[in-house]
């Protein structure tokens, strides 16, 4: 009994090292923040050393309680995975999984289906983190990152979820002045919407039929959130390449039409990215959820 006393104290700790905060801690691992405190100060007591430096305004690691939080937080996370993988004896995994995604994937693809999801698992929490940027999943303690396009890493693991098909799409008013391109190599000569530098032309690889043409597009906008760049296309400030869900809406209300019909992108992979093989069964069951509910869209 000692020794699971000794990884309960540890796994106390570990969450108080993540959050930096005993009351953020308390609030996680539902337990008092007065009996955090108390169990962390006797482990300082047993190993005879500080592995907290506290004050009335915030929490930092030691740097004895550093070295020893980066040897012991992958043995609470395994700890915690074997314990959640008895819950798959049963078909109501719990347990709590820390997401990261880009900010538009969330809104328009993810969160339509957390409500399901939460229906399906009501005993797994989940901590989303919307962000354009990559997270780092072992440094900032990501268990699942959903990224889109190639994913570069060979110490990852990586789940492809689905994919996501892009058009090109314009506003009634700018066709209206500019008129309607007939073929790819006339958007040269049109305003167009991109995610790279608008001082540079970008590329956009179009296919049709299994034949592709690459055409050197340019504008006055370079943007890499999609939500905005529907925004100004809405708006008939150029041709933008969106995914059909995230212009469907506008397409109804005919803000928006496709233009190029025949023409697509090449689909944008969809895919979850882990640190480690080793899964709770809240990863995995989320994992599988997002499998198969993505593929249908």
């Amino acid at each position: 009994m000692e020794n699971l006393s000794a990884l309960h104290d540890m796994a106390l700790f570990v969450e108080v090292a993540r959050t930096m905060s005993f009351s953020r801690a308390s609030t996680k691992l539902g337990v008092p923040g007065a009996t955090l405190s108390r169990r962390i100060a006797a482990m300082e007591r047993h190993f005879g050393v500080r592995l907290l430096d506290r004050n009335t305004r915030k929490v930092a690691l030691s740097e004895a309680g550093q070295r020893y939080f980066e040897r012991c937080a992958h043995l609470v996370d395994e700890a915690r995975a074997a314990q959640e993988a008895l819950s798959d004896t049963v078909n109501r995994p719990i347990g709590h999984v820390r997401v990261s995604m880009p900010v538009d994937l969330g809104l328009t693809y993810i969160g339509p289906l957390l409500p399901d999801f939460a229906r399906q698992y009501p005993g797994i929490s989940l901590d989303l983190d919307l962000s354009p940027r990559h997270s780092n999943l072992v440094t900032e303690h990501v268990d699942l990152a959903i990224r889109l396009g190639e994913v570069v890493g060979d110490q990852l693991v990586v789940r492809r979820l689905g994919s996501l098909e892009h058009f090109l799409f314009a506003a009634p008013s700018y066709l209206a002045l500019h008129g309607q391109p007939q073929q790819p190599a006339e958007l040269v000569e049109h305003t167009c919407i991109t995610t790279g530098s608008a001082q540079q032309a970008s590329n956009w690889h179009l296919q049709r039929d299994g034949c592709g043409m690459d055409v050197q597009v340019r504008g006055h906008f370079g943007i890499n959130n999609p939500g905005l760049i529907r925004l100004l296309a809405e708006r008939g400030l150029g041709i933008a390449a969106l995914s059909h869900k995230l212009a469907r809406e506008a397409v109804s209300a005919e803000r928006l039409v496709r233009v190029l019909p025949d023409w697509s992108f090449k689909p944008v992979p969809v895919s979850g990215v882990m640190a480690t093989r080793m899964q709770t069964a809240s990863v995995r069951v989320l994992v599988e959820f997002l499998a198969a509910r993505l593929s249908l869209e």
